[in-house]
This record gives structure tokens, sequence and C-alpha cells, in this order.
């Protein structure tokens, strides 16, 4: 049954599992703009299942001021009719709670149900193309925008390409970019144990993410001048900035893939629910600008140890991950399995303090655009862009997803009315660039060259 939905919702945003450990640097990141004179952002709630952690929780968020008056609300996933009555407070729902392809289903479906908006960390695609399939329909319907994979996945893949695509100044077009992704620290590295938990279920449920994509109707692809890219090795040298990489079969090629397949049947990108004319002229003018490419995810290291190091690790999620004595392994020992990275009580705040990030993109393509239908004519021109932050999972991800947050309540009628979409076709012709830019994400040419 679909609710009715609420003329004047209580609260702009709700965080839900904000008692998690992403959960309370969303919040310490979100009362940053709570009531900020130009922030948009003026009433805020937090919910989740235990009020008390959610309490310790806001507590050290506001630290070192005190807790500010903000409402502690009861909701829990395997309640909806918790969730339908949450959504119906919220202008928009941020959804904290992973591995979302446990909890996160009946979160969207209260949203597209109350016609609430919302916006999460995941980075699971067999969850996000699960959504779709289920949930557009009623989602545009209700005006529900549910965007999935608003973190450190999917955003800096997502605005990384589109960067690095429009330094291809015309007759110039890209055919293939590949991103290499290097964590850095001066101190141990230390993941989010629902990372990795998603990441063995998602070797668990891979035929699962086959068979969706079997029965659904094939998508049109965007047009890539030139012939594809060769495959490459499985080891590869970057040698202009010094890194030695593999392939990561990570969230984000697939959500720039769905992207870039959205703007094929979209040239113009989504029209807003009540665009101005000027709006209108804006979007479709940036989205002129944005050139499809191959697009890849390598991660990457200064040293060859450290490359091994990742494959030992997939090595194991992928041998393990099949069975369940092997998940039951995975998860019970995730720092023997991971090598150190992952563990159940995750980083200290000193070690997510000390993190950071940088992410190269390195673009091969043609000088002009004839040349790329000259048969199969090589590449001639490389140009590598970079995406840099703080460390990935608590600082970076929840700046993207409280910047994605504030756009939403500030520029509304400029985005579609409702669907399940990735972040890049929502978010893509707005100011998120700028904003990471204003809060520590930075966005940067390093090299245009001749090949």
């Amino acid at each position: 049954m679909s609710q009715n939905v609420s003329p004047t919702p209580t609260y702009d945003v709700i965080i839900l599992g904000a008692s998690g450990f992403t959960g309370k640097y969303v919040i310490r990141e979100a009362l940053k703009f709570l009531n900020v004179p130009s922030s948009p952002l003026k009433s805020l709630a937090i919910a989740g299942r235990n009020s008390s952690k959610l309490s310790q929780a806001l507590q050290w968020a506001a630290r070192p001021n005190p807790p500010p008056q903000i409402p502690i609300l009861t909701a829990d996933t395997t309640d909806p009719s918790s969730l339908r009555h949450l959504a119906s407070q919220a202008k928009i729902i941020l959804n904290c709670v992973g591995p979302f392809r446990l909890y996160g289903e009946p979160v969207v479906e209260a949203c597209a149900d109350s016609g609430c908006d919302y916006l999460d960390i995941c980075g699971e695609p067999e969850f996000m193309e699960r959504m779709e399939v289920k949930y557009h329909d009623k989602a545009v319907d209700m005006g529900s925008l549910i965007v999935s994979a608003c973190g450190f996945d999917s955003v800096p893949a997502e605005l990384g390409l589109m960067f690095n695509s429009r330094q291809w100044l015309p007759p110039a077009v890209p055919n293939q970019v590949e991103a290499y992704l290097s964590l850095e620290s001066d101190k141990r590295i230390v993941g989010n144990f629902a990372t990795y938990e998603s990441a063995v279920l998602g070797v668990a449920n891979a035929d699962k993410l086959q068979e969706l994509r079997r029965s659904r109707p094939k998508r049109p692809r965007p047009v890539i001048p030139g012939p594809r890219p060769p495959k490459g090795p499985l080891l590869d040298h970057l040698k202009e900035v010094g890194v030695w990489a593999v392939k990561l079969p990570s969230a984000d090629a697939i959500v720039v893939r769905r992207t870039l397949s959205c703007l094929a049947e979209n040239p113009g990108g989504l029209p807003g629910v009540n665009e101005s004319t000027e709006q209108i002229e804006r979007r479709e003018a940036f989205w002129s600008t944005i050139k499809p490419a191959h697009f890849g995810v390598k991660i990457a290291s200064k040293s060859l140890l450290g490359v091994i190091r990742f494959i030992t690790v997939g090595v194991f999620i992928g041998l393990f991950g099949k069975t369940g004595i092997g998940r039951w392994l995975l998860l019970k020992f995730p720092s023997l399995f991971s090598l150190g990275w992952f563990r159940k009580k995750g980083p200290t705040e000193d070690e997510v303090a000390s993190a950071t990030f940088k992410m190269w993109f390195v673009g091969h393509g043609f000088s002009d655009d004839s040349l790329a239908s000259q048969g199969n004519r090589k590449p001639d021109a490389e140009i590598i862009t970079r995406v840099m932050g703080p460390e990935i999972g608590y600082l970076t991800t929840p700046i993207i997803l409280v910047q994605c947050a504030l756009i939403l309540l500030k520029e509304r009628n400029n985005l579609p009315k409702g669907g399940v979409y990735p972040p890049g076709i929502v978010f893509g012709a707005t100011d998120l660039q700028d904003r990471l830019q204003q809060n520590g994400i930075s966005f940067d040419v390093i090299s245009k060259n001749t090949i």
C-alpha cells in the first residue's frame, strides 16, 4: 500500500543508522551545516534501533561542544511500519545501515512508497541494480529520488571521470580512462568491516547479479570513438606517478557504466521536476561536454609487494566466499584473511585522521576525432587528472553524502521528479564538484601529452 505523501515533512534530513561506525561521522559532518546561514539544512534527526547508542554517537559527533537538541527516533530495518513512519517525517533519509544487501531494501521501499528522497553510501552493485528494477517506476510516480553510492563508492569515480572527460577539448576525444586508486597513511590503513562483509557477500551472490542482468532488457551503450582497448596485463606499472596496480573489482566501474547508459538514453541529462529555461540550457551545456570512454579501476601501491598483498586478499575472498564455511571463516577472522586491513572494531580516530586517498585518472584518446575512425589507429593523446582527499570510509564518504543532501535540499526543482539512479547522472551537472573542493576533496589536471 502506498503511503500518502506528507505535505510538510518534519525534518529536512534523517540519518538512519547514525550510531554505526560511519553513521557517527555522518552526524559530525551534518552538524557543520545545521542552521548555518548559507545552508539549506534547518532541521535534522537521527534514527536507529538503540536510542542510548544514538545519544552517545551524537555526543561524540558534537564534541568538544555539548550535543545540540536533535530528535532521536527509533526505527528498525526489520520493522516496515517504523520505516514508513520515518520516511513520512523526512524530506531526505540518509541510509548508513549496511550491508545493504541485508538491510537496505525495506528502507528504499518505505521511501519509494512515501515520496521521500533517499541517499545511501552503498557500494554493492547487485543491491543497486535490484532496487532500480523493483522500485524505479514507483519512485517516479511518488516523486521519490533514490540515489545509492553517494559516498567514496562511487562519487569520486563518477565526477573524476567527468572531470577528465571535460579536459578533452574538441576535436580531441577520449577512448579509455583508467582510474588508479592509492590509499596512503603514516599509520596503519584499516577499513570498515561492513565494506569487507559486503565484498564477501558480493562473491557469494555473484550469480544473482548475472541472473538479474540477463533478465533485463539491454540498455543502449554509449558510442565511444575508436577501437576497444586491449585487456592489458594483470600487473600494471604506472611510471608517471610511480605506482604498481592490479584490477579492482569495485562498484565504481559498474556505477559509471550505468550513468553512461543513462546518458546515452538522455543525451541532455535528466530533466528537473520544475526547471527554469536558464537551468535547462545550463544542464544541456554541461552534458554536451561529457564524452563517454571505456572505464576501469585499479588498486595501486608504491611497492610491488603491496600489490601482491591486494591479490592475496582478493584470492582469499574469491575462494572462501563461495561456500558457507568459507564465508563464516572470512567474517569470523577478518583481520587474518584481509592481512590486517579490516577488523571488526574498525580504525581508531588517529588511523582515520592520518589516512588519505589519491585517485589518478589516466585517459587515452585521439587528438582529433577523425583519427578514431581510421581502422585500428592507436590513441595519440594522454590526459592525466587526479582526485585527492581524506580517508575514504569515515571522512570522504560523509563529506560526499552530506553535500549531496544539501544539493537536494537547495536544488530539488532542478533534479528529477523521482526514480532510482546512480549519482553521476543526478549530481553531475550540479555544483557538487565545487562543493567537494571547498570541503577538502581536490580535482587537478596533472598532465596532457601526445603519445
